[in-house]
């Protein structure tokens, strides 16, 4: 039984006017050091999660790439029976994640005040998106979670408004993964008897590329919450960096018999999970699976997950 939660202390002020309007986030709650989780982020009981335990995703070792077709197999067969696979070996290089990493602690440790000006009020473009939950103006759960998001328009914009503390790490891992993603479009579209893709329509294929990071600060009832509610992702692609906490978890459809169960993606050092997105799973006709995934935060730690979405263009 979920243990029952305390008024907040948080009860006592304006919490959309401390998080949103302030900047501060539900960081800003969690460096308060309060005892239990504010109501405004307790799921319903109906969005709690079935687990099945001893499952997760295919995990695929990329590097016999050049020599082996069946490693490209195995791509395909995970994306048509999950919509999700683990890769080893993909060739973004580790001190490249470790990079994004490191950045992505920089930005979300500026003050307040700072990460303010990226938000939907101040930024100085809606190609750069600070803030925290999805719709916090419309959820009636809030998502324990602060975010940036980064649409990539051209190398000159990036360096010109993208966060200074993090904009090299996080254009470098940017086009790190889009070397990878066209590996795995090449496979994908071969599958589907795409011989080859004409160089003229190949821009429509990989489409518009965005990065988010996304931040789970320390929570008091993580049982009680998530980071981000179960959904899919209307990209192609994702490619999603795990950090050492863990707490991904991915829907998938009779396993072992259970229906509607979700399964953990344990994180593995130097990994990058990659899902299927809405847009795919349209161009296959369905063959390639887009599933619903979630982050729930049972672990009282910080963690975060900065994602690379490669997005059909419309």
């Amino acid at each position: 039984m979920a243990p029952t939660v305390a008024e907040s202390a948080t009860e006592s002020f304006d919490l959309t006017d401390f998080v949103i309007n302030q900047g501060n986030g539900v960081k800003g709650l969690s460096d308060l050091g309060i005892k239990s989780l504010p109501r405004q982020y307790i799921q319903p009981q109906e969005a709690l999660i079935n687990i099945i335990p001893n499952e997760s995703i295919p995990v695929i070792d990329m590097s016999n790439w050049e020599n082996d077709p069946k490693v490209a197999e195995s791509v395909c067969e995970a994306a048509e029976k999950f919509g999700f696979f683990q890769l080893l070996n993909h060739g973004v290089p580790l001190e490249v994640l470790k990079g994004v990493e490191d950045a992505t602690h920089r930005f979300f440790g500026l003050p307040a005040a700072v990460k303010r000006n990226y938000s939907k009020e101040l930024s100085p473009s809606n190609s750069v998106r600070f803030g925290t939950s999805f719709s916090p103006d419309s959820e009636k759960a809030l998502e324990w979670k602060d975010y940036l998001s980064l649409f990539y328009v051209s190398d000159d914009e990036a360096s010109a408004l993208w966060p200074p503390e993090c904009k090299d790490e996080c254009l470098e891992y940017m086009k790190k993964a889009e070397i990878l993603c066209r590996k795995l479009l090449t496979a994908l579209m071969g599958r589907l008897n795409v011989k080859e893709i004409d160089e003229k329509k190949e821009s429509l294929l990989m489409g518009s590329r965005r990065i988010n990071l996304n931040y789970y600060p320390r929570c008091p009832n993580p049982q009680l919450t998530v980071g981000v509610g179960r959904h899919s992702d209307v990209s192609s692609l994702t490619f999603l960096l795990q950090d050492e906490i863990g707490g991904l978890y991915v829907r998938v459809n009779e396993v072992k018999g259970e229906e509607d169960g979700w399964v953990h993606v344990p994180p593995i050092e130097g990994s990058l999970v990659i899902n299927v997105g809405d847009a795919l799973q349209i161009l296959s006709n369905g063959r390639y699976k887009s599933r619903a995934l979630c982050d729930c935060e049972w672990e009282q730690e910080q963690n975060f997950h900065p994602c690379f979405r490669q997005s059909k263009a419309k």
